[in-house]
């Protein structure tokens, strides 16, 4: 279950993807890993993970 803060960061970090017209195609949370994970854009692929602590970073991992 997503905590409190996470969730609160996810409203955050979606309010700014929408404020900049960038469609979010997967939102999912991870119970392995307790984050959230979002893939956004059009022309770029945005990857953001939002952490238990309400921390986020983009996910620029080039797995």
């Amino acid at each position: 279950m997503p905590t409190v803060d996470q969730a609160i960061a996810c409203v955050r970090v979606c309010q700014m993807l929408s404020n900049g017209y960038q469609p979010i195609h997967i939102f999912r949370y991870n119970t392995n890993t307790s984050t959230i994970f979002i893939l956004a854009g059009v022309t770029e692929s945005l990857e953001v993970l939002i952490f238990s602590d309400g921390q986020w970073r983009f996910n620029d991992d080039e797995a």
